[in-house]
Parts: C-alpha cells; sequence; structure tokens
C-alpha cells in the first residue's frame, strides 16, 4: 500500500504543477487579449479559445486534487457525530463512491470524445480531443485518488479525529 500511497503522491504533485502553469497561462492569454483588445486595438483571434483550454484543465484538474486532498465541498454534519470507527467507515463509503463516479466520467469521457472525434477548434485549429480528453484525465485521476484514499490504513480521516 505504500507503494500506491507514494505513487498517488507523484501523480498529484504533477497534477498540482500542470494546473499551475495552465492556470499561469490561462492569465497570460486573458492579459494578451485584454491588451490587444483595449491598448492596440485589434482583437486576438486565439487567445480566448487558449484560456478556455487552460481554464478547462485548471478546473478538472483542481477537482482531482480536491478529491486526493480531501478539500472538495462536503456536508459533515453525519460524520462528525459518529465514533471514529463509524467516521472511518463512512469516510471509506463516501471515498469509494467517489471512486466509482472517476470511473464513470472516465468511460463517459471516452464515449464523447469518440462521438466528437474528428472535430477542430474554431480559431486555433486544434483537435478538439484535446479537449475532450480532459475529462477522460480527470476521470482516471479521480478514480485513482479515491481509491487510494478508501484502501488507505485507517482511512482518509485525520488522527486527531
Amino acid at each position: 500500500m505504500r507503494l500506491v500511497a507514494t505513487a498517488t503522491r507523484v501523480v498529484a504533485v504533477a497534477t498540482r504543477m500542470s494546473v499551475a502553469l495552465c492556470a499561469a497561462g490561462m492569465l497570460a492569454a486573458i492579459v494578451y487579449q485584454v491588451v490587444m483588445r483595449y491598448v492596440v486595438g485589434a482583437a486576438s483571434s486565439w487567445s480566448e479559445e487558449a484560456a478556455v483550454l487552460l481554464f478547462s484543465w485548471s478546473v478538472l484538474g483542481g477537482l482531482a486534487l480536491g478529491v486526493h486532498e480531501g478539500f472538495h465541498v462536503r456536508l459533515t454534519l453525519l460524520p462528525d457525530t459518529l465514533p471514529r470507527g463509524g467516521r472511518v467507515a463512512y469516510e471509506r463509503l463516501v471515498d469509494a463512491v467517489t471512486a466509482a463516479f472517476g470511473v464513470f466520467l472516465a468511460w463517459s469521457g471516452w464515449r464523447f470524445l469518440d462521438i466528437t472525434s474528428g472535430s477542430v477548434s474554431a480559431a486555433i485549429g486544434y483537435p478538439t480531443e484535446i479537449l475532450n480528453a480532459l475529462a477522460i484525465a480527470c476521470g482516471v485521476l479521480v478514480a485513482l485518488f479515491g481509491a487510494e484514499r478508501a484502501l488507505r490504513p485507517g482511512g482518509a480521516v485525520d488522527a486527531a479525529a
């Protein structure tokens, strides 16, 4: 299990770095777009589309990181009232359902990718498979992170809880 936990941490670090780079790239594309439109007076044809692509990974990668770090939005009224053993079981169940959702997201993304293959973006002309594959990547990461949390010794409950 230590090997899985270590591998998951490495994947999470790589995901975090890619999300940070995409967020920075998105910000740069938006600043470029604003400068070109309002300072130079010539709108850019590619910057908005690039910003949307980078934003998509920032959101989907961030969602997967939320599963890994346990900072996703949730109600804790019920688990907070449970004893430690019940809370561990509850958290394992939630993490297993989250992993199943990740598998479903990857599968649905794959089906959507198959339906939309061959399309290209309007301004840049990149294959839209790049954008649509982000759902598959997010689903795989959510499944990996959720499964690792569900199988973690002692569960994903803080030791202090």
